[in-house]
């Protein structure tokens, strides 16, 4: 693995901005401790289908250049370019705080997502193990959990994930955007190939798992065509479900976005930016709840018809329930409580 040049888009939150006179350096990983004192955050937006998330992890190493979450470092006086993607922030009391948090009063066992905001299984949990620790407390709890991820580290926590799922619930919804292995390598630089996904929602669907692909973001003039071949083979692998989120560039992610493209997939840049500015009404964002994450105008009202045609054909999203709000919590020592083994 090549580092990349270190380059970030100007922080708004900052007065000052480093320019090189002379070599850029490579961006190296580091890593840094939260130590914050609340681990469950709140979202009360309604363009997102939960109110309680968990994030061990702030930046991500999978460097996906279309990531709504970049802007979240420039909060902490960091860039939202390479810094987000080598620059990380891990919170080594998760699972303690989790706990603290089940045991107060005013907890009363609501559904938790992991995690809102970067990949809860990116590498850095294969040592640190907050992710597989916090799931371990869900399932102490019976509480119902959630799960948002693209990589197949999840497949190392099936014993807790399956003790989840028989002491409450528990979902999993693997993000598959792009078909097209070079494309996805070019927006997705260190994330598993789309194939080696798919084997995880295989895998994940073999041990009885609530599974679902998300192809999400849509990327117009990229990834749209794609749409029914990652539906049709995340069908065949055992996918009941499927989500659909359009492309949205919020912030400094639109220079990070434009930039991979221009580098990596300089013939299509053009193109894609254009069906973006399409669907957003002239430019790259609209921050309009119920519209950012849906896109206006012909490619994205084509590609929603794409998505929902092939879903229809598939049978997939039929009749499905989800049991993750059911009555499940139980704070351990009670009589109903089933120990996680």
């Amino acid at each position: 693995m090549i580092p990349r040049p270190i380059s970030n888009p100007p922080n708004p939150w900052l007065s000052t901005e480093v320019e090189y006179l002379d070599e850029i350096p490579p961006a190296e990983l580091e890593v840094y401790e939260d130590h914050t004192r609340e681990i469950l955050a709140h979202n009360d937006s309604p363009d997102v289908g939960f109110s309680w998330s968990v994030n061990p992890y702030r930046g991500c190493f999978h460097a996906c250049a279309y990531c709504y979450a970049r802007p979240s470092h420039e909060y902490l006086g960091l860039g939202a370019g390479t810094d987000f993607e080598r620059k990380i922030t891990v919170k080594p009391q998760a699972p303690r705080l989790l706990r603290e948090a089940f045991e107060r009063p005013s907890w009363k066992g609501e559904l938790v997502v992991f995690s809102g905001v970067t990949d809860c299984y990116q590498p850095l949990e294969a040592s640190y193990r907050l992710t597989r620790g916090c799931l371990e407390v869900c399932a102490e709890y019976c509480n119902p959990a959630g799960i948002i991820t693209k990589s197949p580290l999840i497949e190392r926590d099936l014993d807790v994930l399956q003790q989840l799922q028989k002491n409450a619930r528990v979902s999993v919804s693997v993000s598959i955007p792009i078909w097209d292995r070079g494309h996805a390598h070019a927006i997705e630089p260190y994330v598993a190939t789309p194939l080696r996904r798919m084997k995880t929602i295989e895998r994940l669907a073999a041990a009885g798992l609530d599974v679902g692909v998300n192809v999400a973001p849509v990327i117009p003039g990229l990834s749209d065509a794609d749409i029914p071949r990652i539906l049709e083979a995340a069908c065949a692998a055992g996918a009941r479900r499927a989500g659909f989120v359009f492309l949205r560039l919020p912030g400094s992610v639109k220079q990070v976005f434009e930039q991979r493209l221009r580098e990596s997939l300089p013939l299509r840049a053009d193109r894609v930016l254009n069906r973006v500015r399409d669907a957003r009404g002239g430019k790259l964002y609209d921050s309009r709840w119920g519209v950012r994450g849906r896109g206006e105008g012909t490619y994205a009202e084509a590609a929603h018809a794409l998505f929902d045609a092939t879903v229809k054909r598939l049978r997939m999203n039929e009749g499905f329930q989800s049991a993750l709000e059911a009555d499940t919590f139980r704070r351990p020592g009670r009589a109903s409580q089933l120990p996680l083994l």
